[in-house]
């Protein structure tokens, strides 16, 4: 079963008896699963597993849910924001590394979100590798005096100082149910471990629909620090390194095509800025491209007229080195920054004071 047949058989949008019935066994994997995550965190909660503190300032940005939350853009910007004064290093897993790559940093080749962060973030290193806390102390020789965790809120081996977690709006909860049931990586009541919460992709619901999200983040921890954030669009880029800008898109043909975790989101995006979306294709998250995908790409591509195929950033870095000038019609990627829309201001204090007395400003 693929990704989009899977979250409309748990979301409830496939219908029919072969439907309820798979989704009525899914959850025997998911009580046991859900019953292994309680005890694991328990365990760290009462100090049964301990957790190994680095030599420098700890802060996690992660989620609840498998997918796409919006978590590397949000490591983007923090990133950038201390790195102005302060000797930062990204710790990431490298999510389908392959095997004995080991650790790399931010001059080694690098695939999916690493490479983002690498290219985004010039004034950090981008640490990769799937042992945190061994990351976290190569970090530490590097000099690195904050240490940024990506994707860390279920990785408590390595002590945190901060743990912000990013919220999909438009998926907050996972449909309710523990994997493979739903899309919870833990119950919702882990956010009683989160210091702040970052809603997501917050221009894509309606205002009631936020304000119910943070309703329930506040039922379970009523002083935590929300923010809310969207996934501002800031061109498209081709292969040529051309920028399309968001004027130009508008009312273009084109040809859509992702393997994120929340494909359509990207695909909302596109239609928010006016894109005639004249087909699609959704991949698994993290897909790895070949020469017979591009060119069945190109393939449905044209065969509908689009004028531009068009993808998100974290696949572009895995299907660039495989594009040729004969592809048509033209590729390209959607470039976003995160900007806030609310609570920006206290985050930033939050970050800042829980910093001070961790290490000294420049």
């Amino acid at each position: 079963m693929n990704q989009a047949d899977y979250r409309k058989l748990v979301s409830g949008r496939s219908t029919g008896l072969s439907a309820a019935f798979l989704r009525l066994l899914l959850r025997i994997p998911a009580c046991a699963y859900s019953l292994v995550v309680r005890l694991r965190n328990t365990f760290y909660d009462r100090g049964l597993f301990k957790a190994s503190r680095a030599g420098a300032a700890v802060i996690s940005i992660g989620n609840i849910t498998a997918g796409g939350a919006g978590k590397t853009p949000l490591v983007i910007w923090l990133c950038n924001r201390l790195s102005r004064n302060r000797e930062c290093a990204i710790l990431t897993r490298g999510y389908k590394t392959p095997a004995g790559d080991g650790l790399r940093h931010r001059q080694g080749p690098l695939l999916d979100e690493p490479a983002i962060l690498a290219e985004r973030c010039p004034g950090a290193k981008v640490l990769v590798n799937p042992d945190r806390v061994a990351g976290a102390a190569e970090a530490v020789c590097f000099g690195a005096e904050v240490l940024i965790m990506d994707d860390g809120f279920q990785h408590r081996r390595l002590a945190r100082d901060l743990d912000i977690v990013a919220i999909d709006a438009t998926m907050p909860f996972g449909f309710g149910r523990i994997l493979p049931a739903g899309l919870l990586r833990e119950p919702v009541t882990a956010l009683k471990r989160a210091d702040a919460v970052v809603i997501t992709r917050s221009d894509q619901v309606a205002d009631a629909e936020l304000a119910k999200i943070e309703k329930t983040i506040r039922h379970i921890k009523a002083n935590i620090t929300i923010a809310r954030s969207i996934h501002a669009p800031l061109c498209a880029i081709d292969s040529d390194a051309n920028e399309i800008s968001i004027e130009k898109l508008k009312g273009k043909k084109i040809f859509a095509f992702c393997g994120i975790g929340n494909p359509d989101a990207f695909f909302s995006t596109l239609r928010n800025l006016g894109a005639s979306i004249l087909g699609s294709k959704i991949f698994d998250d993290h897909h790895h491209y070949t020469d017979a995908c591009m060119g069945e790409i190109s393939k449905q591509a044209e065969r509908l007229g689009a004028e531009l195929a068009m993808t998100t950033h974290k696949d572009w870095t895995k299907l660039a080195p495989i594009l040729t000038a004969e592809k048509h019609p033209a590729f390209a990627y959607l470039a976003v920054e995160i900007r806030f829309q609310a609570g920006e201001g206290k985050l930033t204090n939050l970050i800042e004071n829980t910093l001070t007395g961790r290490i000294s400003r420049k």
